[in-house]
């Protein structure tokens, strides 16, 4: 199915909103899960914008900055899965792969803007002595409104403009390539939760997540609201039996401090 000119002034519009929350990470707007579930929106198809959001936001969830390493873009990356599904009729799974290349793209155009605002610095350090907060404000905000139109101007060109020839190039692709990058689709979002894993797990907390696990794979059932509802009967006992230990702890240590005497003449 092709995007109309409407469309495309709306996933840039929204993207261009989207690559101001990048910047400035305050209501985390740009996440993949958002933004493929308003591009499918946009589009007319929210369950296949939904089903891409699930796939991507687990590409995701690993990956963080390090110190000067970068992940991939997640906004390009969740819009153009969506789009490349929607233009294509590939599965999400496969469009992720496809997608990859225009949200690296993005994250390279970001980096060179990390490099060359540092211009700005001297000038911002010279408008603070001054106390010009006029000057300050105006030089703040143009990194900014930079940063969303490039957002705008890339996501026009790429899901717009570029959906021909892209349609032309993924329908000439041969099976075993367009098969290739399903799988590759499919195994992202495992990596991206094995990342996460790897930082937020905790040996305690292994039982919760064979709970979950085998509820998820040998349990018939027609969806996932099961297995949430179990992770959250799970966090709230957490919850309280982690609050218990603590009061425990305090009135432990507050008896001990009762009745514990002076340490320091041995009694």
């Amino acid at each position: 199915m092709d995007i109309t000119l409407t469309q495309g002034i709306l996933i840039t519009i929204f993207a261009i909103i989207a690559g101001f929350d990048f910047w400035l990470e305050g209501l985390y707007i740009f996440r993949p899960m958002i933004v493929c579930t308003i591009t499918g929106i946009i589009l007319g198809d929210v369950k296949m914008g939904l089903i891409a959001a699930g796939l991507t936001e687990l590409a995701f969830a690993g990956l963080t900055p390090a110190g000067g390493t970068q992940p991939p873009n997640p906004i390009l990356a969740g819009v153009m899965t969506v789009v490349i599904a929607h233009t294509t009729g590939k599965s999400p799974a496969t469009a992720i792969g496809l997608a990859l290349p225009f949200s690296f793209l993005m994250q390279y155009i970001i980096l060179f803007y990390y490099s060359i605002f540092s211009v700005f610095m001297a000038k911002a350090d010279k408008y603070a002595a001054e106390a010009n907060i006029k000057a300050y404000t105006r030089l703040t905000l143009l990194p900014i409104l930079l940063v969303g139109l490039t957002y705008g101007v890339v996501v026009f060109l790429s899901a717009y403009l570029a959906q021909t020839p892209m349609k032309m190039l993924v329908e000439a692709m041969p099976g075993w390539l367009s098969h290739g990058f399903g799988i590759a689709g499919s195994i992202l979002p495992a990596v991206g939760f094995g990342l996460l894993l790897k930082v937020m797990l905790k040996a305690n907390y292994m039982p919760y997540l064979l709970i979950g696990f085998l509820a998820a794979c040998f349990i018939n059932f027609s969806n996932l609201l099961p297995v949430a509802v179990i992770g959250i009967a799970a966090a709230v006992y957490e919850y309280f039996h982690s609050r218990e230990k603590r009061e425990l702890q305090e009135q432990i240590a507050n008896a001990a401090n009762r009745f514990g005497g002076d340490d320091e003449d041995g009694i």
